[in-house]
């Protein structure tokens, strides 16, 4: 399974597992594959704090930062945080903080102590995203930055790429794909309609070849609905340079996830996930639930664009991951629709280790197929 962008990053295998625990991305390089921590949420000293603890443990393997800039947002032009942050606040409806709010009380989740309140954003934008950024390039092992969503600007690509690192961006679509190739993007990452969080609307089984036709030679990384060997398999198959997985690595020994929330994801089936904009404004796959349900209805508000409606939601996600216990029916958990797979608790070692035997148990089935005389 190793390929020639594992030799470009100084990794084994070519598994990259998108997560935003610290603990998963030291177990997933250690296994010879590459963690990228997600920046989104993490202030700029909290993520250097991250990513120091990561480089004290991780050796000498390689790890990744994915940061979220969209290519279209709400306050696009601004660079200040500070103004960017007091425009965006005065944009945001009253009637959109009392629907949320109300829906957090009468599902009797507990208000966040007066110091952990904020409304602040912590990533979501140029501004915010680029301090993230900065820190993410101060250290060495990071060799890899991904952006979750649109192109990056060309400032970001520059500066990345001048430190000799790699600069990775998602896409939904070959369009976008292109569009990610003419910018000078080293990786491709092609997410297909059933991946977890920020997520298209084409199938992974259609999207990845069109994409790795359609921007060849550079590497495409196949992404959405990764969860065993026998998908790594078929994506490698079809041309992929390597694979991208994120909620396989949601219930695994090392996430920081509350136990109730591993509950909900080892209870889900794959028809219990829903595209939704209710929670960053931009549609996203989550779990279904109360929350979701909710900002669906005729009689609700609308949910507001991106970063505006994660203004709204910012108080919610920091109560329910705080309250998880009593929060799972209004609670945030992006997810996959390979969550109907995810079905234990394994540690990261272990998960890895599964789609690499996956993976050469579906080679050898392959092989035992073609007709030998």
């Amino acid at each position: 399974m190793h390929t020639e962008l594992c030799d470009r990053l100084g990794i084994d295998i070519p598994i990259f597992a998108f997560t935003h625990c610290r603990d998963v991305v030291v177990e997933v390089s250690k296994a010879g594959g590459i963690g990228v921590l997600g920046a989104v949420g993490f202030s700029p000293a909290q993520l250097e704090t991250e990513l120091a603890w990561i480089d004290e443990r991780i050796g000498d393997k390689p790890y990744g930062v994915d940061t979220v800039i969209p290519g279209k947002y709400e306050g696009m032009g601004e660079l200040d945080p500070e103004k960017l942050q007091e425009q965006l606040r005065a944009s945001v409806p009253q009637e959109h903080k009392d629907f949320a709010a109300k829906l957090l009380k009468d599902a009797g989740v507990p208000e966040l102590p007066e110091e952990d309140r904020s409304d602040g954003l912590l990533g979501w934008t140029l501004a915010t995203a680029l301090p993230q950024v900065e820190v993410a390039l101060s250290h060495d092992k990071v060799v890899l930055l991904a952006n979750a969503l649109g192109t990056p600007p060309p400032d970001v690509i520059q500066s990345v790429q001048g430190t000799g690192r790699l600069i990775a961006a998602l896409c939904g679509n070959a369009y976008q794909a292109m569009k990610h190739k003419e910018a000078g993007v080293d990786i491709i990452i092609a997410q297909g309609y059933e991946g977890g969080g920020h997520t298209g609307e084409v199938g992974s089984v259609v999207l990845w070849p069109e994409v790795i036709d359609a921007v060849a030679p550079t590497p495409v990384l196949a992404a959405g609905g990764i969860g065993n060997g026998r998908q790594v398999a078929a994506a490698m198959a079809m041309g992929a340079a390597g694979v991208w997985s994120g909620s396989i690595w949601l219930t695994t020994k090392e996430a920081m996830g509350a136990m109730a929330q591993k509950e909900s994801y080892l209870k889900a089936t794959s028809r219990d996930t829903v595209r939704s904009r209710s929670v960053t404004g931009k549609p996203a796959r989550m779990l279904r639930n109360e929350w979701t349900e909710a900002w669906e209805r005729a009689d609700t508000p609308e949910p507001l664009g991106m970063p505006l409606q994660g203004m709204v939601t910012r108080d919610m996600i920091g109560r329910t991951h705080l309250y998880a216990d009593k929060a799972q029916p209004v609670a945030f958990n992006p997810v996959g629709q390979i969550v109907g797979s995810m079905n234990q608790i394994q540690p990261t070692k272990a998960v890895v280790s599964d789609l690499i035997d996956g993976y050469y148990d579906a080679l050898e089935r392959l092989q035992s197929l073609t007709p030998t005389e």
